[in-house]
């Protein structure tokens, strides 16, 4: 029933206003004052102490009292200025795969002279619900804040489809120093994580074309002979280095070795949308040619790629395959 409550009121609380952009300052008005379990407690003992004193006339039990009460109030406003005028900043978020956490960096930035202790961040838990509907935990992160310093957290999210993943409403909250009081206040960031899609786990070999090698050479035999290296599961046993495997004794930790070779014009390798199995739906043909694109990137071999309007020619390296990776999380179908 709590957490029913706690959900409605986090929905009624973000039904409003877009994602705040840049950096955002925390002013009066956003810091929140509530006592924790540990003030209703000392709340209750400060009445049992003020009674008692008032029937036994108790001036210790009065001193007592009222000392007590002063520290509470002392709380109040150091828990408050822990947390007011803070400014907070989005950092980066890096592209992750469907199902992986996505990583939201945030920077707290303190420029007044006092510094800030035991700030407690989490994203708001009816925020990152799963597909299943029910709540996910949020995870909290600490962090101190030194005197006109910065400090960065970086929380967690799950995804569970392509596209942009939206960082959730981020909690900061604060019992600083004695925990009587929990000073909190809300932040919705503008920050958002790319989610390529999730590659297909048996997804079926390469399209080779021509004679192209798995290596991404071609096997016309114009590649010239640049060494030997380690064998690997899926190299052709005519390209195994015979002689060198002769001399060595498997009884003495030898193991198996393969030529290796440079240059060439290898036949160019085409990842094409259009040529998959018009049977397949549309998600698993972006998570064979998600697959395909990281094979394709591990092997070394140039290929082009071809999504709907979009044709890449060939190439190979991080930068090409961010930018085909980045295309498949973006894609619409308009049909």
């Amino acid at each position: 029933m709590a957490g029913r409550l706690r959900r409605r009121w986090h929905r009624w609380l973000f039904r409003r206003g877009p994602a705040e952009p840049g950096e955002v300052r925390l002013g009066h008005r956003r810091v929140f004052v509530l006592p924790s379990q540990a003030g209703l407690g000392f709340l209750l003992l400060l009445a049992i102490l003020f009674i008692a004193s008032v029937n036994y006339a108790l001036s210790l039990g009065f001193a007592l009292t009222f000392l007590l009460a002063a520290c509470g109030v002392i709380d109040i406003l150091l828990a408050f200025r822990n947390l007011a005028h803070l400014h907070l900043a989005p950092g980066r978020a890096a592209p992750v795969f469907a199902g992986e956490e996505a990583s939201f960096e945030l920077q707290l930035i303190n420029r007044r002279r006092h510094p800030r202790y035991a700030l407690w961040l989490g994203f708001v838990d009816v925020d990152v619900d799963g597909a299943n509907g029910k709540p996910v935990p949020a995870p909290q992160h600490a962090a101190d804040v030194a005197s006109h310093g910065s400090q960065p957290v970086t929380l967690t999210a799950p995804t569970f489809e392509r596209g942009w993943r939206m960082a959730p409403p981020v909690r900061l909250q604060t019992r600083y120093p004695l925990g009587l009081v929990r000073a909190w206040s809300y932040w919705r960031p503008q920050l958002a994580a790319l989610v390529y899609p999730r590659p297909e786990r048996e997804a079926p070999p390469l399209p080779l074309a021509g004679s192209l090698r798995a290596d991404g050479h071609d096997g016309d035999g114009a590649d010239d002979f640049a060494g030997v290296r380690g064998y690997r599961a899926g190299d052709p046993l005519k390209h195994l280095a015979w002689r060198q495997i002769a001399r060595l004794d498997p009884a003495l930790g030898g193991a198996l070795v393969t030529k290796q070779f440079d240059g060439g014009g290898g036949t160019e390798l085409c990842l094409d949308f259009a040529a998959l199995p018009p049977t397949l739906e549309l998600e698993h043909k972006l998570a064979r040619l998600t697959r395909w694109v990281l094979e394709a990137d591990a092997r070394g071999a140039p290929y082009a790629f071809r999504l709907g309007a979009i044709d890449y020619p060939a190439a190979r390296g991080a930068a090409h395959r961010d930018a085909c990776l980045r295309a498949l999380a973006l894609y619409q179908d308009d049909r």
